[in-house]
């Protein structure tokens, strides 16, 4: 019997995903988390065949839980599901240990054609970047400088542009508005941008935000 843990704050995303796997797995069992918390703690108590994880959760960046399933369960495929630019955290993802990247927008064969290649110990990527990947891995010393930001710089990168405040932020993050200036400040260092204006403009170049 598989077993599939979805991380992603959306009910109605969850539901239409297990739905499409069933159609193909009848006798997979799931576990859901909405949250990044929720998500490692599940990661923490249980085994999984296969991790569906969305990088824009509440709380800390989905990034992070890719990073700790690396750490506790490193056997364990990791899918990553985003709305977010496959050109600008496709690598960033594979990097960090993912098996697999898709978009949002796909169609369910591709969903499971993604998750037949990944639990058979593959990785999965998609058509729309095998170019662009091949291209990237052959110049790894030439990157964009927002990959070198972590994840909860890149997060806190993306709250900023789209035009809140560090209290703001802080709110929004769960975190101390001191420990968001500290992101703040080495966004700005990494990036060698300091005012609001130009990281905004520097999202939208790159495609960062939703």
């Amino acid at each position: 019997m598989m077993r599939i843990l979805i991380a992603d704050d959306h009910v109605v995303v969850r539901r239409g995903i297990c739905e499409i796997i069933k159609s193909a797995y009848p006798d997979v069992t799931f576990g859901q988390a909405a949250t990044t918390p929720e998500a490692i703690a599940l990661l923490m108590a249980e085994e999984w065949d296969l991790i569906l994880l969305d990088i824009n959760m509440p709380g800390r960046s989905g990034f992070e839980v890719l990073e700790e399933s690396k750490k506790v369960r490193a056997q364990t495929p990791v899918i990553i599901l985003s709305c977010y630019s496959e050109k600008e955290f496709a690598v960033r993802a594979f990097k960090s240990g993912a098996s697999g990247y898709l978009n949002k927008s796909i169609g369910p064969d591709e969903l499971l054609a993604a998750i037949s290649k990944v639990i058979a110990g593959g990785r999965y990527v998609p058509p729309s970047l095998a170019e662009h990947f091949a291209t990237v891995i052959g110049t790894a010393d030439v990157r964009p400088l927002h990959e070198t930001l972590s994840g909860r710089e890149l997060q806190v990168l993306r709250h900023v542009a789209s035009g809140q405040t560090l209290k703001e932020v802080a709110a929004e993050m769960g975190l101390s508005e001191k420990t968001i200036a500290t992101y703040r400040a080495r966004i700005s260092e990494k990036l060698q941008i300091s005012s609001n204006v130009d990281l905004t403009r520097y999202v939208c170049q790159h495609n960062l935000l939703e």
